[in-house]
């Protein structure tokens, strides 16, 4: 049985370093996503949407280890993607969580069209997920990033975020894109102090 480590094999995108900025160009990925809007650390659509991800993920990785694919490998992490209509009203820092939008996403190393609708299909008849009919199959493409690994509590990524910000208008660049984490800890297991959390930045010349 082949057995992979996507984290490893990709450590350029999922394992930046803590004190210097990176800068790298993010090729297409696939993901799981499902879209929301609302503060995260109160909302039920939030909250649903992450079971509905993981379900997915777990779901589908047994059932590409039991089955003729023979292949087994840990589940990415969790990721954000974070903005508002009114950009003027997102402040990753300090800004109105109410009024934030967000996609919700798991990268799949593995997964078809037809793969994604039998696993929603499989695990509609296991588990009564109210987030699984917004489910979606994307690619997501990039591009020109800048990252850094922040650990500590999800509030104090400010200075972190700044830096990312400063490091691009150094450069002669400008933002593009959404505001993108990337939650490599197990919040049940981890203490606050201890979390590690990508924060990546989209730019262009």
């Amino acid at each position: 049985m082949i057995k992979k480590d996507f984290k490893k094999e990709l450590k350029e995108f999922y394992a930046p370093s803590t004190k210097e900025i990176g800068f790298v160009d993010v090729p297409r990925f696939d993901f799981v996503m499902i879209d929301g809007q609302g503060n995260p650390n109160n909302s039920p659509e939030f909250s649903a949407a992450i079971e509905a991800l993981f379900s997915f993920s777990y779901t589908l990785k047994f059932k590409l280890k039991k089955g003729q694919a023979a292949v087994d490998y840990g589940v990415m992490p969790l990721e954000g993607l974070w903005w508002a209509d009114d950009m003027m009203a997102f402040d990753p820092i300090k800004g109105d969580k109410s009024a934030w939008k967000w996609t919700a996403m798991i990268m799949q190393p593995y997964i078809t069209d037809d793969i994604f609708t039998e696993t929603v299909a499989e695990l509609a008849k296991k588990k009564d997920l109210p987030a699984l009919p917004k489910l979606r199959l994307e690619s997501f493409t990039e591009g020109p990033s800048v990252q850094l690994m922040h650990i500590g509590p999800f509030a104090e990524e400010g200075p972190n975020i700044i830096r990312l910000h400063q490091a691009i208008e150094e450069e002669g660049f400008m933002r593009s894109g959404k505001h993108h984490e990337i939650y490599l800890s197990d919040l049940r297991r981890v203490a606050p102090e201890k979390l590690k959390t990508v924060i990546r930045q989209p730019y262009k010349k």
